[in-house]
């Protein structure tokens, strides 16, 4: 399938909206009224009340009581006879009421409310002898205190939970002085992104490291939301740059906010920030993390108010309001967007002690389990509203990819309890590996997308992070095949590097064919380009921590090479426009993902094993290492496997 040129980010992630920031303006008031004009107006209105309440208060002459209308009220009686504990009936109260206390009160009420009034003109008075810098700041004073009580109000205390066992969370350094020395440069690459991001770009979503200002696009909405910030915080952490770490934390402690009229993508945000900030939990047990998540994850919950539970691709932080990409085969919800939830809900529902997060998760798994499946491939459309299929398109590629992913490292993180997401994964890779995987007449392995009972023979980048997939849930597979799935993960990562190899600039392009004589090369120009992405390298991480066949370091080392060679900029990292190219055009767009998954994996991939031991540690799709939940230390309940 042809991207569709405005396409938002889904599955592992498409195309992004290219778009500047003038193409999503703040919508605010720009025109200002002088503060002094402001205080005249509010000067003029305490004089006009002055004068006012003289001749608005109620005459006593004509309300003798202030019994809302009532000719009589009653009023319980003390039987002070017997102790005063009895009630002795009703007093009436009403006819032959004291007039002169009632004319008391109201002379009371008009003396406060001329000594209200007199003293609000002279704290307006005072206003008026002040600076224009001085009125500012007094406003934001105001202002921030707002802010800090609706915080306050926001922070609700979370249960003590014991932390999982955390292993290998520094560390990793290797032994050859080579192997270090590269570990060495992607630290440096990643210090090279981060600085200039904020230089140029701190606060916004993302960088343009030529044009060196902020970027962001459609799936984060119209906020300055720190994506970058949130998405590199634990690559920060396990490279040692600490300092970089303690700045990011600094700001999202002060100016996170989620409290935004900000339609934002549920998909994108859950496995960006809310999977971002429990990896810095877990790594830093520095609690602002954990408590911005679980406010993040509040926001996202009225997108799950559908007919069946499948939630909306968007939502409306503020007014909670959803709906679904207008592209999206009738309204439908995007499997790997719905499909892409478990991990990080379940370690909410595991911190908070609240089961909510956990059922929605487990409400979709259910459904799913109850409905039929063309050829056993769930398509990579469902609508939210009728609970049907759309689309008969299935993809292991872009918006389908991370559901099947999930499903795996589902029954990884519930330290293999979950047997239940563990049959689910095992029954549709036996129908991706039946009616997907080819072989193509060179030899390459590759895996297509099945359209309406036509299987089309291209692959896209994303789809390559299946073979590390296939690898990692080797172990435990059916019928003993585990050695038949790690031979299928090396020769996805063979495809997927010769994809690279077979281009100008060594670079892998967004998706290429398997047609006739051409084979892993793109074809159509709008397929050519490099975002940063991380799928290889991905791959190679895996393999090479289940075969530590040094090709797929290697491999890894000509992707660092290329990247820094032909995507470094002096303002950062950008993308380029054709692989193909000896004189590549940029993009100049810096993802966050590539901070947060493409450095990280070619990081872990010259690090010793012993930095996020996979025993310990599971990756979501966005590379964001969350803790193994031990049966010992769980205690969710509803999944019959725990």
């Amino acid at each position: 399938m042809t991207t569709p040129a405005l396409l938002p980010l889904s599955g592992r992630r498409l195309p992004p909206l290219n778009l500047g920031a003038s193409a999503f303006p703040h919508h605010r008031a720009t025109l200002r009224l002088s503060e002094k004009f402001i205080l005249l107006l509010i000067l003029s209105a305490f004089i006009t009340l002055c004068f006012g309440a003289f001749f608005f208060l109620p005459d006593s002459s004509k309300h003798k009581r202030f019994d809302l209308g009532l000719e009589d009220v009653l009023i319980p009686h003390v039987d002070t006879s017997k102790g005063g504990k009895n009630l002795g009936g009703f007093l009436i109260h009403g006819q032959g009421h004291d007039e002169h206390r009632h004319r008391e009160e109201e002379e009371q009420l008009r003396n406060k409310i001329r000594a209200d009034h007199e003293k609000a003109l002279e704290e307006a008075k005072e206003k008026l002898k002040k600076s224009r810098d001085e009125i500012q700041a007094e406003i934001q004073t105001e202002k921030n205190k707002v802010v800090q009580e609706l915080k306050k109000k926001d922070s609700k205390p979370l249960p003590l939970v014991p932390l999982p066992n955390l292993i290998g969370v520094n560390s990793g350094e290797p032994a050859e002085p080579d192997i270090r020395e590269k570990r060495n440069k992607v630290k440096e690459m990643m210090k090279h992104a981060w600085d200039n991001y904020k230089q140029h770009g701190w606060g916004h979503n993302e960088l343009k490291p030529i044009a060196r200002k902020g970027h962001t696009t459609n799936i984060f909405g119209n906020s300055q939301m720190g994506a970058t910030i949130v998405d590199a915080l634990d690559t920060l952490y396990i490279m040692g740059l600490h300092d970089e770490f303690r700045e990011g934390q600094e700001w999202i402690d002060k100016n996170l906010d989620f409290s935004v009229n900000s339609e934002v993508s549920v998909f994108e945000v859950n496995i960006r920030f809310i999977g971002g900030l429990l990896a810095a939990y877990y790594l830093s047990g520095q609690e602002v993390f954990k408590i911005k998540a679980v406010q993040l994850a509040g926001k996202l919950l009225p997108a799950f108010n559908t007919p069946t539970g499948i939630p909306w691709a968007m939502v409306n932080l503020k007014s909670g309001v959803g709906r679904n990409w207008g592209w999206a085969s009738a309204g439908s919800s995007i499997l790997a967007e719905f499909g892409t939830l478990h991990m990080e809900f379940v370690h909410l529902s595991y911190l908070t002690g609240d089961p909510v997060y956990y059922n929605k998760v487990m409400h979709i798994r259910k459904l799913l389990q109850k409905m039929d499946r063309p050829n056993g491939l769930y398509p990579n459309y469902l609508n939210p509203r009728t609970g049907r299929w759309g689309q008969h398109h299935t993809s292991v590629g872009g918006l389908g990819d991370s559901f099947y992913e999930y499903l795996l490292k589902a029954w990884l993180m519930s330290d293999r309890m979950d047997t239940e997401a563990r049959k689910m994964y095992d029954d549709a890779i036996e129908a991706i590996e039946k009616h997907l995987i080819r072989k193509s007449n060179g030899g390459l392995t590759f895996i297509g997308e099945w359209k309406n009972g036509h299987l089309e023979r291209k692959m896209g980048h994303l789809t390559c992070f299946a073979g590390g997939m296939f690898a990692l849930g080797a172990d435990g597979s059916r019928d003993d095949k585990a050695g038949h799935y790690l031979q299928l993960g090396a020769e996805i990562a063979h495809t997927c590097h010769e994809s690279y190899d077979r281009t100008t600039l060594k670079l892998g392009p967004e998706a290429f064919k398997f047609d006739g004589g051409v084979e892993a090369v793109a074809v159509r120009q709008n397929e050519k380009y490099y975002i940063l992405r991380p799928e290889v390298i991905e791959t190679y991480w895996y393999m090479w921590r289940f075969t530590h066949d040094p090709k797929y370091r290697q491999w890894g080392w000509e992707a660092t090479q290329a990247i820094d060679k032909y995507c470094r900029v002096s303002g950062g990292f950008s993308g380029v426009k054709d692989v193909y190219s000896s004189s590549p055009t940029y993009d100049d767009v810096q993802q966050s993902f590539f901070l947060a998954e493409t450095l990280k994996y070619l990081y872990l991939l010259f690090s010793n094993d012993d930095l996020l031991p996979l025993d310990n540690w599971v990756f979501n799709t966005e590379a964001h290492p969350l803790p193994v939940l031990h049966l010992a230390n769980t205690t969710l309940s509803g999944n019959p496997a725990y």
